[in-house]
């Protein structure tokens, strides 16, 4: 899926963009997924499509992002969100279950659930992490950070670990990223969002491999 079919005309084989098919796939997420306080063109979803356009892929990048979203509104919404085209999901929740200290139990649950709609409609899943502060103690943080791995290699997503990978620091602290915040601290600027995109962008050409296959 998403190739090209190739013609002969003499010695050269030629791409027929008649045959070629577009990829659509759902960014099902929060606020960091549909791009709060930024300009349309810098937020998350289309930097991601330019990406992916830039390495000559042939996707529609569908924003599925609610600002304000726990990882039970996903849930909620996953089944009508899932239009007939979609190829492909990225789930990208739990970030506001952990600013209101939500239950990790919960949230493994409620992302279990969204993961086993993908797998009832054949749908490939990148599924990308989010990491708990330590505020909430060492259990909280061990019990929430684990269950996105662990729901990754249960239902053999594509996982990235942690949606804020691409800053390429461990326990960053808020002045280590501010150059790359909004003021609120809590959702990237355009260049956070440019850094992010480039460490989602080749996990999201592993899940369009899948599709390939």
């Amino acid at each position: 899926m998403g190739g090209y079919k190739t013609v002969l005309v003499g010695v050269l084989a030629i791409s027929s963009p008649a045959s070629a098919e577009q990829v659509d796939i759902l960014a099902l997420g929060d606020s960091l997924t549909q791009g709060y306080g930024l300009l349309e063109q810098d937020g998350f979803v289309p930097q991601l499509r330019n990406w992916l356009a830039e390495q000559g892929h042939d996707v529609r990048v569908v924003n599925g992002g609610v600002s304000g979203d726990t990882t039970a509104g996903g849930l909620a919404r996953v089944e009508w969100s899932l239009t007939p085209e979609i190829d492909a999901m990225i789930v990208t929740l739990g970030g506001n279950d952990l600013l209101r200290g939500g239950a990790p139990e919960e949230a493994r649950r409620n992302i279990e659930g969204i993961l086993k709609v993908a797998q009832a409609r054949d749908l490939e899943v990148l599924l990308i992490g989010m990491e708990a502060p330590g505020n909430f103690g060492p259990d909280y943080k061990t019990a929430f950070d684990a269950l996105y791995p662990e729901l990754a290699a249960q239902y053999g997503t594509v996982f990235m670990e942690n949606f804020f990978a691409g800053f390429g620091l461990e326990n960053p602290s808020p002045s280590d990223v501010a150059h790359l915040m909004q003021a609120d601290g809590i959702h990237p600027n355009p260049e956070g969002v440019a850094m992010i995109v480039d460490a989602v962008g080749p996990k999201v050409e592993e899940l369009l491999g899948r599709l390939s296959d």
